[in-house]
């Protein structure tokens, strides 16, 4: 069994008023940040789809260890991101039904490798079993909320194409079964839309 992680990191920052993967974020910057967390978990490859004028991100995308697919067109919508990213992956790697592809904001810096791989083990340990004859997807939940990354089976990564124009990826996770890992709330549940939301994290990063 294989992993990838899919990273959609071509939106344009409008409510933060400013490019929000490239803040500073302890000793680096937000995408830095992200994408270690990324390398530090077991994935097989992660593939960070950015906008065509991004080429600072681009570059730390690259340097960080990432796939970067930079496509002529900007993506419309994160699921289009993540329609190039899945396609990318068919082409270059051939998954089978037993690998996965994991998804999770790009502007989460709190994003834990240790949930990663949990999600990674449940998958693993569900397949092995023979419990996971149908499509299942994993995602970390606390205190009865769901959060990301989400995992899904490498099977479903062709119903993206297929989803409606009014439908996202969500409407993969409320179509087949969800089974949940217990997680921390903080590492799963926080994302950054704007200049609220990221100097909150910044005075709780400084606490802990």
């Amino acid at each position: 069994m294989r992993s990838f992680a899919v990273v959609p990191a071509a939106g344009r920052s409008q409510r933060m008023g400013e490019p929000k993967l490239l803040l500073p974020w302890r000793e680096s910057t937000i995408i830095e940040h992200v994408l270690a967390a990324w390398r530090d978990s077991r994935v097989d490859a992660v593939v960070m789809v950015v906008h065509p004028e991004d080429v600072r991100l681009a570059e730390l995308g690259r340097k960080s260890g990432a796939r970067v697919v930079q496509p002529r067109v900007p993506p419309a919508e994160m699921k289009v991101s993540v329609a190039l990213a899945l396609a990318h992956i068919a082409q270059e790697f051939r998954p089978d039904s037993s690998d996965a592809w994991l998804l999770a904001p790009a502007d989460m810096p709190t994003l834990s490798a240790a949930v990663i791989d949990g999600l990674i083990d449940a998958h693993r340990t569900a397949l092995s079993s023979g419990e996971a004859m149908a499509p299942t997807i994993w995602a970390p939940a606390a205190a009865g909320r769901r959060g990301h990354p989400v995992l899904f089976p490498w099977s479903l990564a062709a119903e993206v194409e297929w989803l409606g124009a009014d439908e996202g990826i969500n409407a993969l996770v409320a179509r087949y079964p969800v089974r949940t890992i217990e997680a921390e709330a903080s590492a799963i549940l926080e994302d950054l839309d704007t200049p609220a939301d990221y100097q909150r994290l910044r005075q709780q990063e400084r606490r802990e």
